[in-house]
């Protein structure tokens, strides 16, 4: 497994790497073994994603391609991903906000779960593989296999999928077919834009793991000395080769897990 990294500043704009602050994060790109924790930090008041690529080839000079959630053909990325794509998303601040979101599609299960924290800090995310049960107008297909799942806003284009237009606020962009089978898969991630009361969550001094191909019986995970310390793994599906793609966000967690 590969991963890439890019940022952006939020709030605050200064920081010991604000030029580019993604360098921080393996140069914009690493590798990820199947099992294998990655543990990076980044400053409060910074607020970016975090995304996983999948069916990547690439060659030694980091040269290559992705089936989902390419940034191009560059190993290190500086820019977001190509949709659809699963997002793990943070604002951090006094209070963290984070979620996970599957308005621009879906291509993994993705879980957020905070660590040593203060409030709610509830587990944010979807281990639930929604390519399983994709309708055939929104799935991407690789040799026939199902790769992703995109979004009808991407599929269509309307302002009803899309949340614009007069449709352009909560009261008038409502559920529909398509964002209540992404609802019914991942019940605590974003389904479309306005899917705010179940899908946002909050939580204080606290570190985060972010785990691909997850599921909610994983055994709790702890944070000591800069190790990632977990009592046992769940079972989960394989992937080929996967690329997890990051902007910025604080002490946070890669891990992967394959079925055996």
């Amino acid at each position: 497994m590969v991963a890439a990294a890019s940022s952006r500043p939020a709030s605050s704009p200064s920081s010991t790497s604000a030029r580019r602050p993604y360098e921080s994060f393996g140069g914009g790109g690493f590798a990820l073994r199947p099992g294998q924790s990655m543990v990076f930090t980044a400053p409060v008041g910074w607020s970016g994603r975090i995304w996983g690529r999948t069916e990547c080839n690439f060659d030694q000079a980091g040269n290559g391609s992705c089936a989902t959630g390419s940034c191009g053909s560059a190993l290190k990325c500086g820019a977001s991903g190509a949709t659809p794509a699963s997002l793990a998303e943070f604002t951090l601040a006094t209070t963290d906000f984070y979620d996970v979101s599957l308005v621009d599609g879906f291509n993994l299960p993705m879980v957020v779960r905070p660590l040593n924290g203060q409030g709610n800090c509830s587990a944010a995310g979807c281990d639930g593989d929604l390519r399983q049960d994709c309708p055939s107008e929104l799935a991407v297909k690789v040799n026939g296999r199902t790769v992703a799942c995109r979004s009808a806003c991407d599929v269509f284009d309307t302002d009803q999928y899309c949340c614009r237009g007069l449709y352009g606020n909560p009261s008038t962009c409502q559920p529909t077919f398509y964002s209540k089978k992404f609802k019914a898969a991942c019940p605590t991630a974003y389904s479309y834009a306005y899917d705010d009361p179940t899908s946002i969550f909050t939580c204080s001094n606290a570190d985060y793991t972010i785990t691909f191909c997850s599921n909610r019986k994983q055994s709790v995970c702890s944070y000591h000395n800069n190790r990632l310390i977990c009592s046992g793994s769940s079972k989960s599906w394989a992937i080929m080769s996967t690329l997890i793609s990051a902007l910025l966000f604080t002490f946070l967690v890669l891990r992967l897990q394959f079925s055996v």
